[in-house]
């Protein structure tokens, strides 16, 4: 059986990220990126990515989402589309439709929203 938590995207370090949303940084506005990014603090506005994005425990992200890989472990107020994997931990809230070709909740997670599996 595939082991979604073998994957790579699980092991990244913080200096995997050229660029990190620190705690108590508010942020609104649009965001656009092309390497691996994090967010520990609040964005307002929209998510546009071409890589992956890692949504830590202490978040809140109030926008729409799109990334190649998104790993939810804080709050999401919007939309998420992710090309590859859209990965909910224990303690990840998504308020809003999700779209991906693998969609993973953990137990304990909270979603709220549809869920669109793309092949």
């Amino acid at each position: 059986m595939f082991d979604v938590k073998e994957s790579d995207f699980f092991d990244l370090e913080d200096e995997a990220f050229d660029t990190v949303i620190e705690k108590g940084i508010k942020f609104t506005g649009n965001i656009k990126f092309v390497k691996p990014f994090m967010i520990r603090g609040i964005v307002n506005g929209k998510i546009d990515a071409t890589s992956d994005l890692v949504i830590d425990s202490c978040s809140e992200i109030n926008a729409d989402v799109s990334a190649t890989r998104v790993l939810v472990k804080g709050k999401v107020h919007g939309n998420v589309v992710a090309k590859d994997l859209i990965f909910v931990s224990a303690s990840g809230i998504v308020d809003g439709d999700i779209s991906s070709k693998q969609v993973v909740l953990e137990p304990g997670s909270t979603f709220t929203g549809r869920c669109t599996m793309i092949k």
